[in-house]
């Protein structure tokens, strides 16, 4: 076995042990999607709920639903009275978000979204307090734009696949589209006066951002 993967097995014997409800969705996301790889997953959600932990934060915005788990991951964190929207494009995966929201018994504090996040996003008349970033990554930096004025100083931005397989450093000559769009915007943020930034090499890459100006 790879030494990263004795790490990530490590680090997992050494974390507290996955909530048994997220511990089904995961294994159902694998069992009835094609794209189960996609799921958040235990190390991942971990480092979700400790974040909205200390930020405890009063509005959520994820981009990017899937079938729910990071959702449930970033929810344990919010304040009284707090709310997390998240938006998927993908109608498919609505009922086992939604089932898996009201099992938990969180789905007071969610507010679910269809459709395309371009279009979602600006009919949001929200301040949020941490954002999840994880959809298309041909529209990172599209997203990005339109969710920055939303976001309150000192508020937290997450954005998911960040090293994409490693594929942001192979070096090829022609990168595919969702390539191309997480290295534009790594390199966008990156350069962005507004915001302090920190990559995590977690699983495929965890950019955290926290802004600092307007």
């Amino acid at each position: 076995m790879k030494a990263d993967a004795l790490i990530e097995q490590y680090i997992l014997s050494h974390l507290e042990k996955e909530d048994p409800l997220l511990n089904r969705l995961h294994r159902e996301t694998n069992l009835k999607t094609v794209n189960g790889r996609m799921c958040s997953g235990h190390l991942q959600g971990s480092i979700l709920t400790l974040i909205s932990h200390l930020v405890k934060p009063l509005r959520i915005l994820e981009i990017g639903t899937f079938t729910g788990y990071s959702a449930l991951c970033l929810v344990k964190g919010l304040a009284e009275g707090g709310m997390l929207h998240t938006i998927e494009i993908n109608e498919e995966y609505e009922s086992i978000a939604s089932a898996y929201f009201a099992e938990s018994g969180f789905q007071d504090k969610i507010v679910q979204h269809i459709g395309a996040a371009e279009d979602i996003i600006p009919s949001l008349d929200e301040t949020f307090d941490l954002v999840f970033l994880d959809a298309d990554k041909r529209l990172y930096v599209s997203h990005y734009h339109l969710l920055f004025p939303k976001v309150r100083i000192g508020g937290i931005i997450i954005a998911d696949n960040t090293l994409w397989g490693g594929k942001v450093v192979s070096h090829s000559a022609h990168p595919d589209e969702h390539t191309k769009g997480i290295m534009q915007f790594n390199d966008l943020v990156k350069d962005d006066p507004r915001v302090e930034t920190f990559m995590l090499p977690i699983r495929d890459g965890m950019t955290i951002l926290r802004k600092i100006s307007l």
